[in-house]
């Protein structure tokens, strides 16, 4: 199964940089806008614009209510995303090459959502 957002979600996410250490990626979508599951890997996403998303993975979802202009860390997952605001999701990824470290134990649920640092 495909699950690069480029390929999956195509009218959503594109690529404006890439080279052997890392992709950089524009997400733009509108209210009631739905994307179908895809897999980032370890990232950082800059808002361009504040905007509210349910993020939904393996029966699990995660409201999130970001402002315009935050950097945040999102920890590699695979997940689906709604768009339940009032406004547009425009948003930078800088998707890392580099495999992760595998610091998940055995049994740990995939990360869900971003993390602050």
């Amino acid at each position: 199964m495909q699950s690069d957002p480029v390929v999956t979600n195509p009218q959503f996410y594109r690529v404006i940089f890439e080279n052997d250490r890392l992709r950089v990626l524009e997400y733009l979508d509108r209210p009631g806008h739905e994307t179908v599951p895809h897999r980032h890997p370890d990232s950082v996403m800059f808002t361009l614009t504040a905007f509210t998303r349910r993020l939904s993975s393996g029966g699990r979802s995660l409201d999130v209510d970001l402002p315009e202009g935050v950097a945040r860390w999102l920890p590699a997952q695979k997940h689906s995303g709604t768009n339940i605001g009032e406004t547009a999701t425009h948003t930078i990824f800088v998707e890392l090459k580099e495999p992760a470290p595998d610091t998940l134990a055995s049994g740990t649920p995939e990360p869900l959502g971003l993390l602050s640092n």
